[in-house]
């Protein structure tokens, strides 16, 4: 679970920095995907290996997931936390939403198949059009949002797991884990509140 989530991780953040050449310009963005579809084999290296970390991470969510459930069977008749974090008690929620939003969000960006008449090399007005529509933007930012609470908890359990966990620690980790998610989640939705209020232009 916590090395398929470091690679998703990275993916995530290296899809942002992508994403905010937005902000420099259709010929930037546009300059950018023609680099990566120009990629070749490399490309669909990096896919597959998304693929696979995304599958084993399902994999390894659902197998945790049942050996809770066998761990406790019958409910506690009284339950109070103490450690756990919102975030945390609705990783099994957040999750499945985050994974339907990657397909929709799939279909319409890399296979066009949904959307107002997509250019197949104009990236930049392609994302313009999608979020100018609100629907459309309402739906990423909550989406953003969900990964942003799904990234809080997972950011700080990926750590704890990976080797910082020392007691030291703890408390930097609840810190840091909520900010970089904060961090990323804001990114990502600036792109639709920027086409939204007129920053970015078609």
């Amino acid at each position: 679970m916590a090395v398929t989530g470091a690679v998703l991780f990275l993916f995530i953040i290296g899809h942002l920095a992508g994403n905010m050449q937005m902000f420099a310009g259709r010929e930037r963005i546009n300059a950018y995907a023609a680099f990566l579809k120009n990629t070749g084999e490399l490309l669909w290296v990096a896919r597959g290996t998304l693929l696979l970390a995304l599958t084993l991470h399902i994999i390894a969510s659902a197998q945790i997931t049942l050996a809770n459930w066998r761990a406790r069977p019958v409910g506690y008749a009284f339950k109070r936390d103490i450690e756990t974090t919102y975030a945390a008690k609705t990783m099994i929620l957040s999750g499945p939403l985050i994974l339907l939003y990657v397909i929709y969000h799939l279909m319409m960006f890399n296979f066009l198949v949904t959307g107002p008449g997509y250019s197949q090399t104009d990236v930049y007005g392609n994302v313009i059009k999608a979020f100018q529509t609100p629907a459309i933007a309402g739906v990423y930012i909550l989406a953003m949002l969900m990964l942003g609470l799904h990234l809080s908890h997972g950011i700080w359990s990926m750590l704890h797991t990976l080797g910082i966990s020392n007691p030291r620690y703890h408390k930097l980790r609840r810190i840091v884990a909520p900010a970089i998610a904060a961090i990323i989640a804001a990114g990502y939705i600036s792109i639709p509140l920027a086409a939204l209020i007129g920053v970015l232009k078609y």
